[in-house]
């Protein structure tokens, strides 16, 4: 995979080094992150004789997008429960081309989407369906999450950084760092404070942290400074970064960097994807 050095001139004064792991570019469809939390769902899938694949997201998933596309490559038939009102747009019309069926519901009733009783009722409607969490966030996903560092050097570096949706990323990253690691979690969404929790079921490590600080307002939200600072930093390292995630990201490392947080170290970064949720927001 393609790591991206930065060059900055406020890294430089800091001495500090950052990579970007390019995601991104793994895909054009199944982007960034997405085919690792897909990859031993898809063989699980197989393994039970399902015909299809059926998961939940909001109307800018990327995790859908990338559902629908992998259902179209490897035979299944997939279905997208969407939160909220009906409405239709680029990632949607993706979805619908790619043969996901797609269904909305009220976000009161979204919020049911891990209780048992519920989950019972939609694989009674959908009998020959493998059903994968909102943003593949099961165990199957963390165990692919945790081939994303497989083949990095890791050695040179102290820092490991990652936007955070669920935490299935996160914690297979957690999972597979060395133990001289530290790894920055930047959650994506307003009070994600419970992501802590979440994290902690599924690993023992201790050498990691979430910043709550840099969500811009909450989940898929944004203002002028980060979609100018987006701006400048594709002007300048000729990247893209997605706003919903990878952008919290690094506008975080770079504002910890100012403070003086990363002096004399250097920094792996996971960019992961996510580009198609940009259409026509920014």
């Amino acid at each position: 995979m393609q790591l991206s050095s930065l060059t900055d001139k406020l890294l430089t004064e800091k001495n500090t080094h950052i990579d970007l792991l390019r995601l991104d570019l793994w895909h054009p469809a199944i982007s960034g992150n997405k085919w690792f939390k897909l990859k031993y769902n898809l063989e699980q899938a197989r393994k039970e004789n399902k015909r299809g694949l059926l998961s939940f997201g909001g109307a800018y998933s990327n995790h859908l997008h990338a559902l629908a596309y992998a259902g179209k490559e490897f035979s299944f038939h997939t279905v997208g429960i969407i939160r909220g009102e009906e409405v239709m747009n680029d990632t949607l019309s993706d979805c619908k081309k790619w043969g996901m069926e797609l269904h909305f519901i009220s976000r009161s009733e979204y919020k049911k989407k891990y209780d048992p009783l519920f989950l019972d009722t939609i694989q009674c409607q959908y009998p020959h369906h493998y059903i994968i969490p909102e943003g593949g966030n099961n165990a199957l996903g963390m165990l692919g999450c945790k081939e994303i560092l497989k083949d990095i050097d890791l050695s040179p570096y102290q820092y490991i950084a990652c936007a955070i949706g669920t935490g299935a990323t996160f914690t297979g990253l957690i999972e597979s760092a060395l133990p001289q690691h530290h790894l920055i979690g930047f959650a994506a969404l307003k009070n994600g404070h419970y992501l802590n929790e979440e994290i902690l079921k599924n690993t023992d490590k201790t050498n990691w942290e979430i910043k709550h600080e840099y969500h811009f307002g909450g989940f898929a939200k944004s203002n002028i400074s980060l979609l100018e600072w987006m701006k400048q930093f594709k002007e300048h390292h000729g990247i893209e970064l997605d706003f919903i995630y990878t952008a919290k990201m690094m506008y975080g490392l770079f504002d910890i960097v100012h403070k003086d947080g990363f002096n004399n170290s250097r920094i792996l970064a996971i960019h992961t994807g996510g580009l198609q949720g940009n259409r026509g927001l920014i």
